[in-house]
């Protein structure tokens, strides 16, 4: 009998410190923003670390990605939306790609973004649509996916 409860024991501990270790890797669900369009450039999902984000630290966006044409050029444009009742878009920035992955991208490559956001970010549910544009301006990729931003910010 003290055999069983040392094992329950031990199992509801291993339980309770999974439970502590935080999802800073888990892969974030991706939709592609036209549904059925062949795009040029696949995702196969986004990594945020750390998740949920929090005010004032930095956080990395890393993008798994593939294609068969290579991008020797092009930029990265993100638009941010902040979710209350319904979306509320509350940033915007262009970046060229080739800062933001290894140019010329072929095959598998990742495109990884860090920024710090600012301590009074507000918390809660925002919406990142990620649209990569070749060299003549060209939609290579657009997806969008969503985030948390958590309530400790840094002091």
């Amino acid at each position: 009998m003290a055999s069983k409860q040392c094992l329950l024991l031990a199992l509801l501990a291993a339980v309770a410190v999974a439970c502590l270790i935080p999802a800073a890797s888990a892969a974030t669900s991706v939709e592609y923003c036209k549904k059925g369009k062949n795009y040029p450039v696949n995702v196969s999902g986004v990594e945020i670390v750390p998740d949920p984000v929090a005010p004032g630290q930095p956080a990395t966006f890393k993008v798994n990605a593939s294609t068969d044409k290579p991008i020797k050029e092009g930029k990265l444009v993100i638009d941010v939306k902040y979710w209350v009742i319904f979306p509320i878009p509350v940033h915007s920035e262009t970046h060229d790609i080739c800062q933001e992955t290894t140019c010329p991208a072929t095959g598998d490559f990742v495109i990884a973004h860090s920024q710090t956001l600012p301590s009074y970010t507000p918390p809660g549910s925002y919406t990142i649509t990620m649209t990569m544009k070749g060299d003549k301006d060209e939609e290579l990729s657009c997806i969008s996916f969503g985030f948390s931003i958590g309530f400790v910010a840094s002091s």
